[in-house]
């Protein structure tokens, strides 16, 4: 999903940028995230409190986000989920969804 698409990024009129969350395969929880380009500052904090709290994905997507954020974006990207390689360093097992626009 482009970073185009997210309002606050398109308001500041600064698109590029990468967003991937892992997910738990089997429990669903999420497990961490990179992000990179406007707005992960405040929307990290987001995934900070949900990894902490071991927040399954469904949980964490029905939560109320400000309008225009970049955190606006974070349950979207979770609807788009799809498996990680078995031979993935990062987390074996997991799901990861990703945002990324290169311009």
């Amino acid at each position: 999903m482009p970073a185009s698409l997210d309002a606050r990024a398109v308001e500041k009129g600064e698109t590029l940028g990468f967003l991937k969350i892992l997910v738990e395969a089997s429990g669903g929880r999420i497990l961490g995230a990179s992000l990179l380009g406007t707005g992960a500052d405040e929307a990290v904090h987001s995934l900070i409190g949900a990894v902490v709290a071991k927040t399954p994905v469904a949980k964490f997507q029905r939560r109320v986000r400000i309008h225009p954020t970049v955190s606006e974006l974070l349950p979207t990207v979770l609807g788009e989920l799809r498996a990680v390689s078995r031979g993935c360093q990062e987390a074996p097992g997991a799901l990861a969804g990703r945002a990324a626009d290169g311009g």
